[in-house]
C-alpha cells in the first residue's frame, strides 16, 4: 500500500495529451489501488466523460513494474468488446502515466455483492452470461485474464458488465504454452497456479466458478479467516453448497463443472454459455438499477417464462388504462413479492442497526475527531457511496403522515396507520406495503378503491415537494423503471430538536441535521457519507476513519447517530 507521503501524487487539474492535442479536466475522485489513482476526466472540447487511471512514475521504482504496466496497456488497447471496459488511449508527462478508459458509474460487482449478498438466479444468469461473452472474446484473442473477480467486473448505467483491470493478463503465444507466474486473488485463484504446475485458459474458468458460487450463495466458496487455510481448501477443492441455499440443480451442476481440480476436466467458456443453467432459465434483457440494493420483484421472476421480453410478462394490476374498481382490499390483486425473503423488514432493519451500532462503537473508540484527522478527497471511498438516499422530506404527521423523495425522484409516504406507499421514479409503478411488511404492486392509473385516498395523498406529497423543496445531495439520473423494479422504502423515522432520523429497509440510516448537514450510514458497506452545508458529498469507510480520523463535526455526528441507534434498539 502507498504511504501518506505517496498520496501527494502531483496530478494537474487540466491534463494535456500532447500526442492527440486533447485536454482533459480532472473531476471526481473515484478511488485508488496499488500505484494508480482513478478520477473522472472530461474532454474539454467534446464534453465526453471517461475514467482516468493515473499511475505515478515516482512510485514505479522497479523495472518490472514498468514492464507490467507496458504489458497491461498493450493487451487492453488491443481489445474491443461490449463486455470489456473500453480503452480510449494513454499518454504520459514527466510525473504520471494516464490511461483513458470507459467510465463505469455503477462501480464493480464487489459493491453489488456487499450490498446484496446472494442474488436471485435470474440476476446471476443475467450477469454471468455477459461475463462469459467477454471471456469468450478474450480467449479467442489468446488472452488469459488471470484475475477475474467481482472487483474487476464493472457496471455501467444500464448494469451491463464490463471486464476490466488487465494488470495480470497474459497472452498465449503458441498452442500448449503454460504460464508459470504465481498470480491472482486468494478467493479466486486456481489450484494449478498454487501448485506451480503451469496454467492456461482454464484458470479463468475456475475463477468464473468462484464468481458463480459467490453470487448464488452469498460468499466465496473457499473463503476462511486464514490465507493458508484458504489455499489448502483450494488445493483440495474443498467446498460445500449449503442445503439452506435452495439453488437449482442446474446451478449446482455449473458450479461443480467449473470448480474441477483438474483443469483438463473444466468446460470451455463456449460450453458454459450452452449450459442448462443459462439456457433453461429466464434471462431479462436488462435489470433495473434498483437491483444494486434490493432484490427484483419475485412475482415477476416467477411468472417469467422462457426468454420473453420483460414487457410481455404480465401480472394482475400491472396493465390497463382504467382504475380498477370494486375490490374491497388491496391484497386482492397483485402477488406478494417476498417469496424469497424469510424475515420481515422490521427484523432486517433491527439486524442492520445492530451491525451499525457495533461499527460505530469501534470507530468512536479510535477518537476520530482528532486534530490530525484526514478529510480530503483521497481519504474517501466513492465506491461505498449509497445507491439510494432521501433528498427531500415533509412532516405532515399531525394529519396524514411523513412524505419523502428519494434521490432518483421516486416518492414515498409513511402513513399514520403504519402502511406505506412508494411511487417509483417513472411516475407509474407503485409499491404498497402493509403494516406487516407485505408488498403489493399497482399502476398509478389502476389500483383498488380502498387505496384511493392514500394514492391522492401520495400525489399531493409529490407535487408539494417538487414545487416547494430544494433537493439535497448529489443528483442521480432518472431512469425508466421496468416491471422488475422495487426500491428500498422508509421503514422508520422520528424527529428530535436537532435532526430528522430516517431508516430505510436496505439498512441505510440517514440523519438530516438542522444545520443542513447530513450523514448517510450503510452497515453493509461499513461506510458513512457526509454531506456538508454546501452539499459537498464525501463517503468514508469506517475503517479509514478509525485509521486516519475525520473532522470534528463528522465525529460529533457519528456520536449522535450511535446515541439514536441505541434509543431505537432499546
Amino acid at each position: 500500500m502507498a504511504s501518506r507521503d505517496d498520496d501527494k501524487q502531483s496530478i494537474p487539474e487540466l491534463i494535456y495529451d500532447v500526442g492527440t492535442n486533447v485536454t482533459y479536466r480532472k473531476g471526481r475522485f473515484f478511488g485508488k489501488g496499488g500505484f494508480a489513482k482513478c478520477y473522472e476526466i472530461t474532454d474539454t472540447k467534446t464534453g465526453n466523460v471517461y475514467a482516468g487511471k493515473i499511475v505515478s512514475k515516482r512510485l514505479m521504482t522497479k523495472h518490472n513494474q514498468k514492464d507490467k504496466l507496458t504489458q497491461e496497456i498493450a493487451i487492453h488497447r488491443s481489445l474491443n468488446h461490449k463486455n470489456v471496459v473500453g480503452f480510449h488511449g494513454f499518454f504520459e508527462d514527466s510525473q504520471n502515466v494516464y490511461i483513458v478508459l470507459e467510465l463505469c458509474r455503477r462501480r464493480s460487482m464487489m459493491e453489488l455483492h456487499k450490498r446484496r449478498k446472494a442474488l436471485t438466479e435470474t440476476e446471476v444468469r443475467y450477469y454471468v452470461r455477459q461475463i462469459l461473452l467477454g471471456v469468450v472474446y478474450l480467449h479467442q484473442h489468446r488472452i488469459i485474464h488471470r484475475d477475474l473477480k467481482l472487483g474487476n467486473l464493472f457496471l455501467n448505467d444500464n448494469l451491463e458488465v464490463k471486464i476490466g483491470d488487465f494488470g495480470l493478463a497474459a497472452k498465449i503465444e503458441f498452442d500448449g504454452e503454460r504460464k508459470r507466474t504465481l498470480c491472482g486473488t486468494p478467493n479466486y485463484i486456481a489450484p494449478e497456479i498454487l501448485n506451480k504446475q503451469g496454467h492456461s485458459f482454464e484458470v479463468d474458468i475456475w475463477s468464473i466458478g468462484c464468481i458463480l458460487y459467490t453470487l448464488l450463495i452469498g460468499r466465496p466458496p473457499f473463503e476462511t479467516n486464514s490465507l493458508k487455510e484458504t489455499y489448502s481448501r483450494i488445493k483440495k477443492c474443498e467446498y460445500k453448497i449449503p442445503t439452506s441455499s435452495q439453488i437449482s440443480n442446474s446451478a449446482i451442476k455449473i458450479i461443480r463443472a467449473t470448480l474441477q481440480p483438474d483443469p483438463k476436466c473444466r468446460p470451455k467458456v463456449e460450453d458454459l454459455l450452452n449450459s442448462e443453467f443459462l439456457t433453461s432459465g429466464y434471462i431479462p434483457s436488462q435489470l433495473p438499477v434498483s437491483c444494486l440494493t434490493v432484490a427484483p420483484r419475485a412475482d415477476k421472476l416467477e411468472k417469467a417464462v422462457g426468454r420473453k421480453p420483460l414487457l410481455e410478462v404480465n401480472v394482475i394490476g400491472d396493465s390497463g388504462s382504467k382504475k380498477k374498481t370494486g375490490s374491497s382490499h388491496p391484497n386482492g390483486s397483485p402477488v406478494p413479492t417476498n417469496t424469497a425473503q424469510h424475515s420481515s423488514p422490521a427484523t432486517d432493519c433491527r439486524h442492520h442497526l445492530t451491525t451499525l451500532r457495533d461499527q460505530l462503537h469501534s470507530v468512536l473508540r479510535s477518537n476520530p475527531g482528532r486534530e490530525n484527522g484526514v478529510f480530503g478527497d483521497e481519504a474517501t471511498d466513492p465506491a461505498a457511496q449509497p445507491i439510494v438516499w432521501i433528498s427531500k422530506w415533509v412532516d405532515y404527521s399531525d394529519k396524514y403522515g411523513f412524505g419523502y423523495q428519494l434521490c432518483d425522484e421516486g416518492v414515498g409516504v409513511v402513513f399514520n396507520d403504519s402502511t406505506k406507499l412508494v411511487m417509483l421514479a417513472n411516475g407509474k409503478n407503485v409499491q404498497y406495503i402493509t403494516r406487516e411488511g407485505k408488498e403489493f404492486y399497482y399502476l398509478m392509473e389502476k389500483y383498488p378503491d380502498t387505496l384511493d385516498k392514500k394514492m391522492k395523498l401520495l400525489s399531493y406529497f409529490r407535487r408539494y415537494m417538487t414545487e416547494h423543496l430544494v433537493k439535497a445531495g448529489a443528483t442521480v439520473p432518472v431512469q425508466e423503471c421496468d416491471s422488475l423494479s422495487r426500491v428500498p422504502y422508509l421503514n422508520q423515522w422520528f424527529r428530535t430538536s436537532s435532526a430528522v432520523v430516517m431508516l430505510l429497509t436496505n439498512g441505510t440510516l440517514q440523519i438530516n441535521f438542522m444545520d443542513h448537514t447530513k450523514i448517510i450510514m450503510c452497515p453493509l458497506m461499513a461506510a458513512v457519507t457526509y454531506i456538508d452545508e454546501n452539499k459537498n458529498f464525501r463517503t468514508f469507510r469506517f475503517s479509514s476513519i478509525e485509521q486516519n480520523g475525520c473532522n470534528k463535526h463528522l465525529s460529533s455526528c457519528l456520536k449522535y447517530a450511535l446515541d439514536k441507534i441505541n434509543l431505537i434498539l432499546s
